[in-house]
């Protein structure tokens, strides 16, 4: 007898039978298959119900499938979307850093403009200065107020020179050394300035507090007309300054005048020029006549 593993197919009825059955199956569906794929190419629309509810079976399987792969697009577009708006957020904040500093570096270069127009203005004056120079200190804790200026006896300044910067009278003179000159400021305690209202001639004294402020007191006498915002140039009485320089702006009224603040502001003035005396006659009249002095004293100490 031989050994089972040699034996063949055709011993065992079995699987004969298990043989033929498959084949006969085969050749069943291949002809069905056949048959379906004739009638399909002849008449398509012959399995359009089929089709129907072939597709009617598998939609929730298809929507299911399409809910996540939507979802995991969206999730994958906000996580994308969120980092992409950090990086142009983040670029926003450097272009605004950035044009900040263009606008301050814009505004240093106007602010240097006007001070260089200024200082060109101050050597292009009707008059011409004597010396265009620096306060190089000034006082403030006291009553007197005083600027100290770094032109002298040599660069030609002289006592009872006026001082101005491109806005307006500061002060005049009051001694010189060398190569320094001390200059009583128009606030001083002892200063008096004849002036006038620009807008109508309204005549005036600018007396100094000691506080950073001038007193306008009226001539004559009556209803005030003064107000707020008043601009006031000086008037050329006395001899010292010439006629039409801004002096001060009115800020509060009171019976008898009002309060003003300085135009020329000493705090904020670099550059200044030392104009000639506008009068030099008047001005040695007025020392020799007390009655003149009164209305522009020379305050010689």
């Amino acid at each position: 007898m031989a050994p089972p593993s040699s034996r063949r197919s055709g011993h065992s009825r079995r699987a004969q039978y298990s043989l033929f059955t498959s084949y006969l199956v085969a050749a069943i569906g291949a002809l069905i298959g056949a048959v379906l794929l004739g009638i399909s190419l002849w008449q398509p629309s012959a399995f359009s119900g089929l089709r129907g509810v072939a597709s009617d079976a598998v939609e929730p399987a298809g929507q299911a499938t399409s809910a996540v792969r939507s979802g995991s697009g969206s999730i994958i577009g906000t996580i994308t979307a969120y980092f992409r708006a950090g990086g142009q957020n983040a670029a926003l904040r450097q272009e605004l850093e950035l044009a900040r500093i263009r606008l301050a570096e814009a505004e240093a270069t106007e602010q240097e403009n006007l001070r260089l127009k200024g200082l060109l203005g101050l050597s292009e004056m009707e008059t011409a200065p004597v010396a265009v120079t620096t306060i190089t200190g000034s006082t403030a804790a006291s009553a007197r107020r005083f600027a100290y200026i770094g032109a002298g006896q040599r660069q030609g300044v002289k006592v009872g020179m006026p001082v101005r910067s491109a806005r307006g009278v500061m002060g005049r003179v009051l001694e010189t050394g060398s190569s320094t000159s001390r200059v009583m400021l128009l606030t001083d305690s002892e200063s008096v300035l004849p002036v006038r209202r620009a807008s109508d001639d309204l005549v005036a004294f600018a007396e100094g507090r000691g506080d950073g402020l001038l007193r306008i007191r009226l001539i004559n006498l009556g209803i005030n007309p003064l107000e707020p915002g008043d601009v006031f140039v000086t008037s050329g009485a006395g001899g010292y300054y010439r006629p039409g320089v801004a002096v001060a702006i009115l800020t509060e009224t009171r019976p008898d005048g009002g309060l003003a603040r300085l135009v020329a502001d000493p705090a904020a003035s670099e550059y200044v020029s030392v104009e000639p005396i506008w009068q030099p006659e008047q001005v040695e009249a007025s020392r020799q006549s007390p009655d003149e002095a009164l209305s522009e004293p020379v305050a010689d100490q």
